[in-house]
């Protein structure tokens, strides 16, 4: 499991300036970074720039590094406002559809993924494991909702036909559920408070 001080250690080698940190840091999360990254933006090599850029901005700013903090979540933060910026200005037809599909589908992916079998896995990852956990701890209506919402990515008005409840019946399941998530994510993980309020708004 993430251990917090493993994690503080990190942090302060990296506030240090210590190279052989970083490249751990670099090896350790450019491949998942990565993986992000390509879910929006469909140039490989352009999806490597915007990575890379996250992790020499971090060096560049190393000595301001809060050892409290997860460097993964800043990272993570820095790489989807890259993703939201290059493809803000990308002169193409559908680039508000991009972004829509962005900041609406990151929670989906983020389910989705499979951390089971690993012998470590990041703060994040425990985040995204606490949310299901969360998630399935919800009254069976509400669950409902959040997950075809949520998960699924269907619009307010599909899951209310689907389910015969109104449209506000849908929008307040989900304001109840977003919130009871928050609130226990909140608890367990204070330090991750930008990336969940990113995966919950």
């Amino acid at each position: 499991m993430y251990l917090v001080e493993n994690s503080q250690h990190i942090n302060i080698r990296l506030k240090e300036g210590n190279a052989t940190a970083y490249e751990e840091l670099f090896k350790q999360t450019f491949p998942r970074m990565l993986g992000y990254c390509c879910l929006f933006i469909h140039d490989q090599s352009q999806a490597n720039d915007l990575v890379q850029e996250c992790f020499i901005k971090l060096w560049e700013k190393h000595s301001t590094i809060n050892i409290n903090q997860s460097i993964e979540s800043l990272l993570f933060v820095m790489l989807r406002n890259r993703c939201l910026n290059y493809l803000r200005d990308q002169k193409i037809h559908s680039v508000d559809k991009k972004i829509h599909k962005l900041e609406e589908n990151e929670l989906q992916h983020l389910f989705q993924l499979d951390f089971m079998g690993r012998e470590e896995i990041t703060l994040e990852e425990e985040l995204i494991m606490a949310i299901r956990e969360s998630v399935d701890k919800l009254p069976e209506k509400r669950k409902m909702v959040f997950f075809k919402a949520k998960i699924e990515g269907k619009k307010n008005k599909e899951v209310a036909e689907e389910l015969e409840i109104s449209v506000k019946a849908v929008e307040k399941h989900l304001h109840q559920a977003k919130e009871q998530i928050r609130q226990e994510m909140l608890l367990k993980f204070p330090l991750l408070s930008v990336l969940i309020a990113l995966l919950l708004k």
